[in-house]
């Protein structure tokens, strides 16, 4: 047993003073409101957190930050610089660069990732000796980052609606939906690993094919609607919104997250509500892509539960996730306080456990896992800050203390596993060097 002392915490009815949260097995078997710190008690400074969630993550998109901005362009354009990345990575190589993105995460508080995952075989599209080889290289980087993953392994058939894969999108593909599924059936989940599934898009999953991902057990995650095209490509195609498509297929439903939902209509929204879809919302990667900003008020009142995602790392901050999700509701509407603090906490703790498939996470409570993140008061960007108000003023640099399943992840601002600056710099220097852009 092993007592843990919280000069603030955010428990599920709000925030508390002097909190002790007693942790046994991994998991919190009591918290109580204690007037003195117990001596015998490991003190968490600040305000302690529940472990965040990064709902959307593609560990190897980290590579590109602040490489590709010097020739403007759009989301498609960037997306060939992302294809030439992919193209340079193996399972080593992988492993390497993923255990340094997801302990960048750490450090920023996230307990949890979920790995929308498509980079499966060989550059050339045959299967490694291990069919799953690039799967087990991430699942072994959050081991070694000491965070849980959801790794969300993606069917990805088609280079865009009724188009073949060009060369740099073979390594995606399994050929149709059901050897797809063959191969996702041997990934097995362990105490930190859990395994879900995801539609890469209606460009590269066939209307046909919806159902047999659909089918698959556990959390289903897709990009949906997050460029104006894809939506008139696909009203060409199927005469509907990528939305509608979904739901015809029953691909919508509560165990379901929809990633981005940008471009949407009032219909589409009535329709992700109505199934309960969960939404993940990624800001900052659909500020630097210049995707919009979609309708997350709405989608919200509709019913769908919300979350956040750092997708392709362009900043790993979850708190800067979440200001940003309020900030640029304000932009859109041009009025403030569009969410509340309270629910941007839930963003990025119970709601994205839930859509990751860890529903009993995400909270200081009884029966969850012990996954604590303690963010300084005290600091140039939080001093003075309302601890219930501290999610609009704190960032990831805040972050002093991590601990997941009971173990400490991160302390003082530093990670088990050292200097994550030097990995990550090694990991990108070593595709560098590899002809990668």
């Amino acid at each position: 047993m092993t007592a843990y002392w919280c000069e603030h915490a955010w428990l599920p009815d709000g925030v508390a003073a002097g909190v002790l949260v007693l942790v046994a097995g991994g998991s919190i078997t009591s918290v109580s409101q204690v007037d003195t710190k117990p001596p015998e008690s490991v003190p968490l400074p600040g305000l302690v957190f529940p472990g965040f969630a990064n709902a959307h993550s593609h560990a190897f998109h980290r590579a590109l930050r602040g490489r590709t901005h010097d020739d403007g362009g759009t989301f498609w354009t960037w997306r060939s610089r992302m294809y030439e990345l992919a193209g340079c990575l193996d399972p080593d190589s992988y492993f390497l660069l993923a255990r340094a993105v997801y302990a960048e995460m750490a450090l920023a508080g996230v307990t949890c990732v979920g790995e929308f995952h498509y980079l499966h075989h060989t550059p050339d599209g045959a299967q490694y000796t291990d069919p799953n080889a690039m799967g087990h290289a991430l699942i072994e980087a959050a081991h070694a980052a000491g965070i849980r993953l959801t790794l969300l392994d993606t069917c990805y058939l088609t280079g865009g609606i009724n188009q073949p894969l060009s060369p740099e999108q073979r390594r995606f593909s399994d050929g149709d939906a059901h050897r797809w599924a063959e191969r996702v059936a041997d990934l097995r989940p362990d105490a930190t690993t859990r395994v879900g599934a995801a539609i890469h898009s209606v460009r590269a999953v066939p209307r046909e094919a919806l159902p047999v991902v659909a089918g698959f057990a556990g959390p289903l995650h897709v990009h949906l609607s997050e460029q104006p095209a894809e939506n008139n490509v696909c009203r060409t195609a199927y005469g509907r919104s990528p939305t509608e498509l979904l739901a015809d297929a029953g691909v919508l439903s509560p165990r379901t997250t929809a990633v981005h939902a940008t471009h949407l209509t009032g219909d589409d929204i009535a329709l992700l509500g109505s199934t309960t879809t969960g939404v993940c919302l990624c800001p900052t990667t659909e500020a630097d892509l210049a995707d919009g900003v979609g309708p997350a008020r709405e989608l919200a009142d509709a019913g769908c539960p919300l979350s956040l995602g750092s997708d392709q790392h362009a900043v790993v901050d979850p708190m800067a996730e979440a200001r940003a999700l309020e900030y640029g509701e304000r932009l859109r509407t041009g009025r403030r306080g569009r969410f509340t603090p309270a629910e941007l906490v839930t963003a990025l703790t119970s709601a994205g456990h839930t859509g990751l498939g860890w529903p009993e996470a995400g909270r200081i409570a009884p029966g969850a896992p012990a996954d604590l993140v303690a963010v300084r008061l005290d600091t140039p960007r939080t001093a003075g800050s309302l601890p219930t108000q501290a999610i609009l003023s704190a960032s990831a640099s805040d972050v002093d203390i991590v601990i997941v399943a009971g173990k400490t992840v991160v302390s003082s601002g530093a990670h088990i596993l050292g200097d994550i600056a030097e990995l990550l710099a090694t990991a990108i220097e070593g595709l560098i060097k590899g002809q990668c852009p």
